[in-house]
């Protein structure tokens, strides 16, 4: 096919790379969100400096491909109308600005309003959901409180949409200036959360760290593959074991504390083969858009060869009341292979929940945990973590 390509009337022959893995903007971290934005506003910025623009600015348009955010559709550039306004505007403020504004003003788990509103969410709602002191912010009081008011002026206004271009290079430019200024503005802290301090407040002592990362390393090696799922991966410690044997790496967790401290050592770390994503694993992903196919859910992307599931069945068992057989099913459907922690109830993090509520897990014991995995895989190795009474399993899907 390359060969057939003639470039002699063409700027550039663009030669695609596969993106590994498809991830959506709920999914995503505060600071991958804001990157997503950010990428955004630079490949606009880049398009009017060569006649051409965005016309549209949708959050679907990014993924996260080598440790950074990418633009993969080409298709939204085109040649620019002078003193056409962008069209991608409110789309881009509905896409990412919206969302960021309130995850950093009102509370981080804002972003998941991004499943129910797949086109963006709606102007007029972050509106009335942002605090009062947002409209001293310049950028917040234009871009999305004016800028909802507008809409609503103009709301089913055919005279409106038929003024023609009103947009001068200099304007456009300034408008490009603006929202990048504003998103870098805003500002989210990943602290004090239970699961992002979770690291460093284990029943775990240096030795047994050193034990568990030792036994991770092995037992991954032995497994073999390509790619790994490592389910509650908090802040990538295991994540980056995986990491540096070659794997690539799909890190889901549940705290967006965690996940972001995870993405930023990821940025920092200059890793490539590591995405920190966000999931709940008692209501992950589902299918979205029309007849629930145009964003695929969580298991209908599983593609791992090893999924790795530490410090993770407790919570998932007494404090999501999910029976272990089930917990057996959801992790033989990801992957063939399994690399799992069993923290008994002796244990200082698993006698935390059960602190406030009654015991009512007989079948939660190393034993009940064998016999609810071994409907679906074989026991291959196990071995206790020096220094605890932690038990960590490989296993093979039957």
């Amino acid at each position: 096919m390359a060969d057939a390509l003639d470039p002699a009337g063409a700027h550039a022959v663009i030669r695609p790379e596969a993106v590994r893995f498809i991830s959506y903007a709920y999914e995503w971290s505060f600071g991958q969100l804001r990157d997503a934005a950010l990428l955004t506003l630079e490949a606009q910025d880049a398009a009017l400096a060569a006649g051409f623009t965005l016309r549209d600015a949708s959050a679907y348009n990014v993924q996260f491909h080598g440790g950074r955010p990418i633009l993969i559709d080409s298709l939204s550039f085109e040649r620019a109308t002078p003193g056409a306004p962008w069209i991608g505007y409110r789309q881009f403020c509905e896409h990412f600005l919206a969302p960021l504004a309130l995850m950093a003003h009102r509370d981080v788990r804002c972003g998941l309003l991004l499943r129910d509103f797949l086109d963006g969410i709606p102007l007029d709602l972050a509106a009335r959901l942002l605090p009062r002191r947002t409209l001293l912010d310049v950028g917040l009081a234009s871009h999305i409180h004016a800028h909802a008011r507008a809409q609503r002026r103009h709301a089913g206004s055919a005279a409106s949409a038929a003024r023609g271009p009103t947009m001068s290079p200099l304007r456009h430019a300034a408008l490009i200036d603006s929202l990048r200024r504003t998103v870098a503005r805003l500002r989210w802290e990943p602290a004090g959360t239970e699961w992002a301090d979770y690291a460093d407040h284990t029943s775990y002592d240096d030795a047994a760290a050193r034990s568990k990362d030792e036994l991770v390393r092995r037992y991954l090696e032995a497994a073999g593959g390509e790619i790994v799922w490592d389910l509650g991966a908090n802040t990538g410690r295991h994540s980056a074991v995986a990491g540096r044997l070659g794997r690539e790496v799909v890190a889901w967790d549940v705290d967006p504390a965690a996940t972001e401290r995870h993405y930023r050592a990821v940025r920092r770390d200059g890793l490539t083969n590591v995405l920190p994503l966000l999931v709940d694993l008692g209501n992950p992903s589902p299918g979205l858009g029309w007849a629930h196919e145009e964003r695929r859910s969580f298991l209908d992307r599983a593609d791992a060869d090893t999924v790795i599931a530490l410090a993770l069945v407790h919570h998932l068992a007494i404090s999501r009341n999910v029976p272990l057989p089930m917990l057996a099913d959801l992790f033989a459907r990801l992957a063939p292979n399994l690399i799992v922690e069993f923290v008994p109830k002796a244990d200082p993090m698993v006698q935390r929940l059960l602190a406030t509520r009654q015991d009512v897990f007989p079948d939660y014991t190393l034993e009940g945990f064998r016999t609810a995995l071994g409907e679906r895989f074989e026991v291959l190795e196990e071995a206790g973590i020096e220094g605890s009474e932690r038990t960590i399993l490989r296993l093979r899907r039957r």
